[in-house]
């Protein structure tokens, strides 16, 4: 007769239904990742709706949550009032300008030498044939990131859902929690989730309140520098390098680069600006990060940039911005495991060995 082991089929099974497991998420990605920016924003919100819960003399969650949405509306909408005329006038005085700044850029200038010359009569050749070679994919990119956009726009209605999911995972997020936990019976896989869910707790709300910290003090910082240096299109440049703080070292890295050439083809304070983005990010990177992010993202840069390539082949944008939590997860399972794995080897004090 045919002898089947049993403990080759339960691992069989069990390989099998992780293959499926992973399978079904990534089918149902966009969905998954709509509910991945509810919890996010959910955490945002949080420390307000708790500061709010504890003085309002009402004491109810959702009374909370509701004035916490208020508020949060308000300050989105006066902020879009503030800056969104500045940045409106500054992006088509910068599509405006772009053409006779580019062409004024690469007259050549008897102050700089020759060979800086012919390189920038080199580089613009190249990205002129470039862009002839290419043309034909140029077209096509424009039509399918037409496409996409269509597609964005009739999705626009996630803009509404994710608040909404927001609200019931933070009113509704002890709940949750308790009933993932009574899956498992008392003993040390209950506790094992238990710590497990409390260091991603922890994660989460570092993670989150640390970019938000991030991008709003980069902007706060360019704004200020590029103001009072009259560097043209500053409001503009120090929005962009805002929003691609959420994008990990390759937002920061190409909002600086892009920061740089706007102001060599401006010739406004090249140098100038080069220093401040150089101090900046080294402010940032070494003192404010730490700071904020704290002992839960503790991510090599090598796995981050390794997570933010992978991540964007995966998924996209989204990919990109869930790598560094992702990454920093896998480690706190790991750790966690690892912890949990050395205790049950550990023999109690008392117990008399032979």
């Amino acid at each position: 007769m045919l002898a089947l082991d049993k403990k080759a089929a339960s691992y069989t099974w069990t390989a099998a239904a992780v293959l499926l497991s992973l399978v079904l998420i990534y089918m149902v990605r966009s969905t998954l990742f709509v509910f991945i920016l509810a919890i996010l924003f959910a955490y945002l919100l949080s420390p307000l709706v708790n500061l709010l819960d504890r003085f309002l003399p009402t004491r109810t969650r959702t009374a909370a949550l509701a004035l916490a949405y208020i508020i949060f509306i308000g300050v989105v909408v006066f902020t879009a009032f503030q800056i969104g005329s500045t940045v409106s006038t500054q992006a088509k005085q910068f599509e405006k300008d772009l053409p006779a700044r580019i062409a004024q850029f690469e007259k050549p200038n008897p102050k700089l030498p020759a060979a800086v010359n012919n390189l920038k009569s080199q580089l613009f050749e190249r990205i002129r044939e470039q862009l002839s070679n290419g043309s034909n994919e140029l077209v096509s990119t424009v039509a399918q990131a037409g496409v996409k956009f269509i597609t964005v726009a009739g999705d626009l209605v996630f803009v509404v859902i994710i608040p909404i999911l927001a609200f019931f995972f933070l009113k509704e997020g002890r709940a949750i929690r308790r009933h993932v936990l009574e899956l498992f019976d008392d003993g040390p896989r209950r506790e094992l989730l238990d710590d497990v869910l409390a260091d991603v707790h922890l994660l989460l709300a570092h993670y989150m309140r640390a970019l938000v910290v991030l991008s709003v003090a980069a902007f706060t910082a360019y704004s200020i520098f590029f103001s009072a240096m009259g560097v043209p299109y500053g409001v503009l440049l120090a929005l962009v390098a805002g929003i691609l703080e959420f994008i990990p070292m390759v937002g920061p890295l190409g909002s600086a680069v892009l920061i740089i050439l706007v102001s060599a083809v401006s010739a406004s304070h090249v140098l100038a600006v080069t220093i401040f983005l150089v101090s900046y990010r080294i402010f940032q990177d070494y003192i404010l990060s730490p700071h904020l992010m704290g002992q839960g993202v503790e991510v090599h840069p090598l796995l981050v940039l390794f997570g933010v390539f992978a991540g964007a082949e995966v998924a996209g944008i989204p990919g990109t911005f869930l790598s560094v939590p992702v990454l920093a997860l896998v480690r706190i399972v790991y750790l966690r495991m690892r912890k949990s794995r050395l205790a049950a080897h550990v023999t109690p004090v008392g117990v008399l060995t032979t």
